[in-house]
C-alpha cells in the first residue's frame, strides 16, 4: 500500500510548524487530504505527490542530475509507488534507481530527521505520449547525509543523466536553495538514535527481546534499549531516557557517553546511534515493561547463541574489556548510591529532571457525555483501554498540539480561540520515575463527527457518561475527568 493520508498529514503539519508562509501554496494539497482522491497516484489531478532526495556531501555540496524530461537539473526523485510505506523510502528508492547511491551509504540528518526540508509546488506541461494532462506536483524534498566520502555516482540513463555535485548557491529550484543556504548542512554524521548499554557491574549486561512484528527495528532479536529522538527531547540523553522509561520503566541516575555505533535501519538506511553506558542491579522479572517481549540478563560468552547484532556483541566485548569505561566501579558504591535519598524521582538532590509533558482533549457534549477513545490491542501504552484523546507535545505549543491531534486522530476541526485549560496532572507512576505533567484543553466548540483515523492505535471513538466511565480506563484520565467534574484544576498522582 502506498503511504497513507495521516503520514502525509502529518509531514505536511510538521513542516508548516517550521515554514507557516507556505500554508496558502499547501492548501489544496491538505484538501486533498480530506478527499477521497490518492494524492500519491499520478492519475490523480489536478496535483498528486513526487518526492526528491537531496543528497548532501562532507563538501557542503548536492547531487544534481539532469532530468531528460524537464532538460533541468534536479535532485534524483519520483512519484510514489505501491510499494513505498512512507514518502522519506520513495525518495530513497529513487535516489538509488537514478544515482545508484544505496540507502546504506545515506543517514538522516539531525536536524530535519524523516521530516522534508522543503515541499514545492510546480506545474507540470501535459504529456500526450503518456495521455497525461496538465497538472502539479506537490515535490516532498527529504536531505540526507553520506556516510562514507568516497561514493559512486551512476546514473540511469532511461530517465537521467550528467550527475554533478554542485554548491548550495547553485541549486537550480529556488525555494530548496534559499533553505539550504539557511540551513547549517554541512555533511556531518551526527546520531539521531540513542541506547543504553546496562550492566550490574558484576560482567552481566541488560538485554531487551523485540517483538516479532514487521515494521520494528530488529524484530525477534535481543538489543539495546533505546529509539530515536523526538523533538521534544532536549538532548541525545533525554532520548536514552525517555526510551528506558517509554520502553521498560526504568529511570537510572546516571548515564554517560559511550560510543557511536553505525546500525541499519528499517528502511535501510544507516542510523548513527548515541550509545550511553549504565548502570543497574535490579531484577528484571519486576520491570514494568511496556515494549518488547522481555529484558533478561546476559554475560558476553553466552551472547553468541542469541538473535544479536554483530555489532552489539562487539560493542558489549569491548566494554567487558575496558572496566575503565565503569561509571561506578566499585559495587558497593552503586549500592550505597542507590540507597541514597533523592529530591526528584531518578536524581540526586537539587539536580533537575525532565518532565513528559502530554496533551489531552476534553470534550463534553450538551448531554454531558465525555468522548474517550479506546486504544488498540498492540499499543505499546494502555492497550485496550479507553483514553482521552491525546499526545505528546513536538516543537509547538499545547494548543497547537491539540489542535494537531484532533484533527490527525479523530478528523475533529478545533479554533486555538476556542480551548481552555481546565485541569493538570502531575504524576510519577513508580518510584524513580521520570514525571509526567498532564494537560487536560476542553474545547468549547468543534466542527466534525469524531472517527477513526489512526486505526493502529485507537479502534473506536464514543461518548460516555463520566459518573460511569467505561472500565478498563487509564487512572490518571480517570481522575483527571472527576476532577473537571468536580471543578478542581489540579490533581497529584504517585508522589507519596
Amino acid at each position: 500500500m502506498p503511504p497513507s493520508t495521516a503520514h502525509i498529514r502529518s509531514l505536511v503539519t510538521a513542516y508548516l510548524e517550521q515554514h507557516p508562509a507556505e500554508a496558502p501554496a499547501l492548501a489544496p494539497l491538505l484538501r486533498m487530504l480530506d478527499e477521497a482522491a490518492e494524492p500519491t497516484s499520478r492519475s490523480t489531478v489536478p496535483g498528486h505527490i513526487t518526492c526528491s532526495a537531496v543528497v548532501v556531501d562532507h563538501d557542503r555540496r548536492v547531487l544534481l542530475i539532469h532530468h531528460n524530461v524537464f532538460r533541468l537539473m534536479l535532485a534524483p526523485g519520483g512519484h510514489v509507488e505501491a510499494g513505498d510505506r512512507s514518502l522519506l523510502e520513495t525518495a530513497l528508492r529513487e535516489v538509488h534507481e537514478e544515482a545508484g547511491i544505496p540507502p546504506s551509504a545515506l543517514c538522516a540528518t539531525s536536524a530535519y530527521g524523516p521530516l522534508p526540508i522543503d515541499i514545492d509546488v510546480f506545474d507540470i506541461d501535459a504529456n500526450p505520449v503518456k495521455n497525461e494532462g496538465a497538472h502539479q506536483h506537490w515535490d516532498f524534498r527529504f536531505v540526507f547525509h553520506l556516510v562514507d566520502r568516497d561514493v559512486e555516482v551512476t546514473v540511469q540513463t532511461e530517465e537521467v543523466s550528467a550527475a554533478e555535485w554542485r554548491p548550495f548557491d547553485e541549486v537550480t529550484a529556488p525555494q530548496l536553495r534559499a533553505k539550504l543556504l539557511a540551513s547549517a548542512l554541512d555533511g556531518r554524521i551526527e546520531p539521531v538514535n540513542a541506547s543504553t548499554l546496562i550492566h550490574d557491574g558484576r560482567g552481566k549486561y541488560l538485554l531487551h527481546l523485540r517483538d516479532e512484528v514487521d515494521g520494528i527495528w530488529e524484530p525477534g532479536a535481543w538489543s539495546l534499549l533505546g529509539g530515536g529522538r523526538e523533538p521534544g527531547d532536549a538532548s541525545l540523553e533525554a532520548t536514552a531516557r525517555r526510551e528506558l522509561w517509554e520502553e521498560a520503566g526504568l529511570a537510572l541516575p546516571v548515564l554517560e557517553p559511550l560510543a557511536v555505533e553505525m546500525a541499519t535501519g528499517t528502511n535501510g538506511m544507516a542510523v548513527p546511534v548515541q550509545i550511553f553506558c549504565g548502570r543497574w542491579t535490579g531484577d528484571p522479572a519486576g520491570v514494568d515493561l511496556r515494549e518488547g517481549v522481555m529484558v533478561a540478563w546476559f554475560s558476553p560468552e553466552t551472547m553468541p547463541r542469541l538473535r544479536l547484532s554483530p555489532s552489539t556483541l562487539d560493542l558489549v566485548r569491548r566494554h567487558a574489556a575496558g572496566a575503565a569505561s565503569d561509571t561506578h566501579p566499585d559495587p558497593q558504591l552503586l549500592a550505597v548510591a542507590e540507597r541514597r535519598p533523592r529530591s526528584r524521582a531518578g536524581s540526586p538532590p537539587g539536580s533537575s529532571v525532565p518532565h513528559i509533558v502530554g496533551v489531552h482533549l476534553y470534550l463534553q457534549r450538551e448531554d454531558g457525555k465525555v468522548l474517550l477513545g479506546l486504544r488498540h490491542p498492540t499499543s505499546a501504552f494502555a492497550a485496550s483501554t479507553h483514553h482521552l484523546l491525546a499526545g505528546h507535545c513536538e516543537q509547538e505549543s499545547a494548543v497547537s498540539c491539540v489542535v494537531r491531534e484532533a484533527e490527525e486522530e479523530a478528523g475533529l476541526l478545533i479554533d486555538p480561540d476556542e480551548v481552555d485549560l481546565v485541569h493538570v496532572v502531575h504524576m510519577v507512576d513508580a518510584p524513580g520515575a521520570q514525571p509526567r505533567i498532564g494537560l487536560f484543553l476542553r474545547a468549547r466548540r468543534w466542527q466534525g463527527t469524531p472517527e477513526v483515523r489512526e486505526p493502529d492505535r485507537c479502534t473506536s471513538w464514543d461518548w460516555h457518561d463520566p459518573s460511569r466511565l467505561p472500565d478498563p480506563i487509564v487512572p490518571y484520565a480517570a481522575a483527571a475527568i472527576e476532577g473537571i467534574q468536580a471543578g478542581r484544576v489540579y490533581t497529584e498522582l504517585g508522589w507519596s
